[in-house]
């Protein structure tokens, strides 16, 4: 099996195939994984569905498999117990212990049918213990229909079933008595309200025949409704921040479902939901339909990426990537470019340091200057693009008032507006790669704007670290690639040495405490642990 894929769906019912069948005939590379418990397989046959009625759902669910395989596509058996962000895709973590990387993730759990507390209830769930008259009330029209009834929404189902049969008698199980006009509305219809609660179910050999209250009347009926409480919960959706919300309907929460945009996109960029996880109300063929949509839309999301990524690649070959535009063109073509962690060599160092003035030369979306501001300097995050610089004040919000009243988010190109000289008690610049002549024109602005007494830091990815350079030389090799974009062609980067760094800071103004090059642990586009190295410079102006 390979280890990354364009779309990891977790679940393998109705919506999840539907999905993965739409993205692997769009060529994406599809793994499905799939427990084998959806919610209707104690349901005898499946209704309403155009082309397949009357179906039973193991079938149903067996001819979607065998078409999805047939376009490549991956099935596993199991679950997918976690997911969390690497770069600008995802680490899933499936049952066992496996895992594997995704550039998008289409969840399709479904739910838990929370069921009443009544003997002999669930025993009959799916098969005359009812909820959904469209999907079985054809198969018990003219039949004694009881409504149990545990809220307001009672009054609803009693009058919808009766459209089935005229013989339709709902049971107080919790639920108080009707009020003036809803009793009007059942007694027009001949429905009959009976004083509960429900002690339990009866069952002669495999057939419900009744509900048999606590009084101990029994009464006489061929299916039981019900209204369940699914509940959309997994430790997947924890593990990614998505909580269900609850879903109300005549004054009564029913349950509790993933909230989404039309299509199925969440507020967690990459994640999409389909099924009942993001609509309690959708039967077996409205799923398939909303897993085929949110397949649709989540390939036009990776065209429109894998297209940033070309253009990328060409800027980077023509040399015009290091402009505004392209940049912003570049920040635009993900909702995240960066995991919002703070660069590690950055953490190192500046955790040495007195906290003062600090300027964050390339913020990105500003991990590196929350983490800063968190520790009490008072940042100054530069970055060429408006786009990153935006989401790093958002996130900045999220950490709160005093965090983002430490930083100050500026848009400028360094190379042309240089900040004030002697000013910042610390400017770090993390894994800028500029063509040579513009690097050292901007490192030397940047150590000029350091104050007496204060500290230099750069970073960056050494040309021997084989994830960026290969050992191809300080940018000379034919191409290198960044690490952090998922495209699977390399990017041109332009590298140095640490000598380099080294040697261009004058020796009568810079004490030289480090220049070395640090091994980190790291990912790679695999998932699998790997080691970086980077190039590290830190210099006291004297």
């Amino acid at each position: 099996m390979e280890e990354k894929y364009d779309v990891v769906v977790a679940g393998g019912g109705a919506a999840g195939l539907g999905g993965a069948l739409a993205l692997a005939r769009a060529r994406r590379s599809v793994l499905v994984v799939d427990a084998g418990r959806p919610r209707n397989a104690p349901a005898g046959h499946v209704h309403a569905y155009l082309g397949r009625e009357g179906t039973p759902p193991a079938e149903l669910y067996e001819i979607g498999r065998k078409e999805v395989t047939s376009y490549g596509a991956e099935i596993v058996t199991g679950t997918v117990e976690s997911a969390s962000r690497h770069r600008d895709g995802f680490v899933v973590t499936l049952d066992g212990g496996r895992s594997v990387r995704a550039r998008r993730l289409l969840i399709t759990t479904g739910v838990t049918d929370g069921l009443p507390d009544v003997p002999g209830l669930a025993g009959r769930w799916g098969r005359d213990v009812l909820h959904c008259p469209y999907c079985h009330g054809y198969e018990v029209r003219d039949q004694r229909i009881g409504v149990l009834a545990t809220g307001p929404v009672a009054w609803h189902q009693a009058e919808v079933w009766r459209q089935w049969s005229e013989h339709v008698t709902v049971i107080l199980h919790g639920a108080p008595e009707p009020d003036e006009a809803q009793a009007l509305r059942l007694t027009a219809r001949g429905i009959r309200v009976v004083p509960g609660p429900a002690g339990s179910v009866e069952v002669t050999g495999d057939r419900l025949t009744g509900v048999k209250l606590a009084s101990g009347e029994v009464v006489p009926l061929d299916a039981l409704v019900v209204a369940p409480s699914p509940a959309a919960g997994s430790p997947l959706l924890g593990s990614l921040g998505l909580a269900a919300a609850d879903v109300e309907f005549g004054g009564q929460v029913i349950g509790s479902q993933v909230p989404a945009d039309p299509a199925g996109k969440t507020s967690v960029p990459g994640v999409w939901v389909a099924g009942n996880v993001a609509d309690l109300s959708a039967q077996v063929i409205t799923a398939a339909a909303a897993g085929t949509k949110a397949g649709s839309m989540i390939n036009m999301e990776l065209v429109n990426e894998d297209t940033y990524d070309a253009v990328h690649q060409y800027r980077h070959r023509t040399g015009t990537f290091f402009e505004r535009e392209a940049l912003e063109d570049w920040y635009r073509s993900r909702p995240a470019l960066w995991s919002g962690r703070p660069n590690a060599q950055l953490v190192t160092e500046a955790s040495r340091l007195t906290p003062g003035r600090v300027l964050d030369a390339g913020c990105g979306e500003g991990g590196d200057a929350i983490w800063l501001a968190g520790h009490g300097w008072q940042v100054t995050a530069v970055d060429l693009a408006s786009t990153a610089l935006d989401r790093g004040a958002a996130h900045a919000a999220e950490a709160g008032a005093e965090v983002a009243g430490r930083i100050t988010w500026t848009q400028t190109d360094l190379r042309s507006e240089p900040p004030a000289s002697g000013t910042y008690d610390l400017v770090s610049a993390q894994y800028l790669h500029l063509p040579a002549a513009e690097r050292q024109a901007l490192f030397s602005r940047l150590a000029e704007a350091v104050a007496p007494g204060g500290t230099l830091l750069l970073v960056g990815h050494d040309p021997s670290d084989p994830a960026h350079g290969g050992g191809h030389g300080a940018g000379h090799g034919p191409q290198h690639d960044n690490g952090n974009t998922h495209g699977t062609r390399p990017h041109l980067i332009p590298l140095f040495t640490v000598e380099e760094v080294s040697g261009e800071l004058d020796p009568a103004v810079w004490d030289i405490h480090t220049a070395e090059i640090r091994e980190r642990s790291t990912a790679d586009r695999a998932g699998r642990e790997a080691t970086a190295r980077d190039v590290v410079l830190v210099a006291r102006r004297r």
